[in-house]
């Protein structure tokens, strides 16, 4: 079997607005990559996501960007179970796991996000993180509409 998720929400702005909070590192730092993001998503860049709650940085390699449309990222997979109390994150596992998200202008100016992450072993310990990061990308999401719509940072005190 196959591990993979995905999730998908709608947000009230269009999506060239909705694309650059995610693209652009100042805004994808003002309400997901609270610790930074050391550059902007482009297609062939290796960029460092870093989160406050969090110690470490996550290199994220950018396999394809499509304007508005679709970025497709790699990056680690985890398998040694969730983030301890501490906030220590598991080891890599010794291969990449695949993040698409999909960008869609709907009607009144609103987009359409879609975010499927895949390519975890059928393991007991791929199983458990791809559940973890399936929660990392709803509140992701989540996170994304409150900035982009309201300016507010819904992960701030989130996890500490």
């Amino acid at each position: 079997m196959a591990l993979s998720f995905k999730i998908a929400g709608r947000i009230n702005k269009p999506v060239s607005e909705v694309f650059e909070a995610v693209v652009n590192p100042d805004r994808l730092s003002g309400y997901f990559t609270t610790g930074g993001a050391d550059g902007r998503i482009e297609p062939g860049a290796t960029v460092n996501w870093s989160f406050a709650e969090f110690p470490g940085r996550f290199p994220v390699m950018v396999d394809r960007v499509e304007k508005d449309s679709l970025i497709v990222l790699r990056w680690a997979a985890q398998e040694s179970g969730e983030v301890s109390s501490t906030g220590e994150i598991p080891e890599p596992a010794g291969y990449d796991t695949t993040v698409t998200m999909a960008f869609e202008p709907l009607d009144g100016g609103r987009t359409l996000v879609t975010i499927s992450e895949e390519g975890w072993r059928d393991t007991k310990g791929g199983l458990e993180a791809s559940y973890g990061n399936c929660e990392g990308w709803t509140q992701m999401l989540c996170s994304l509409k409150g900035f982009v719509e309201h300016g507010i940072n819904l992960r701030e005190g989130f996890y500490k």
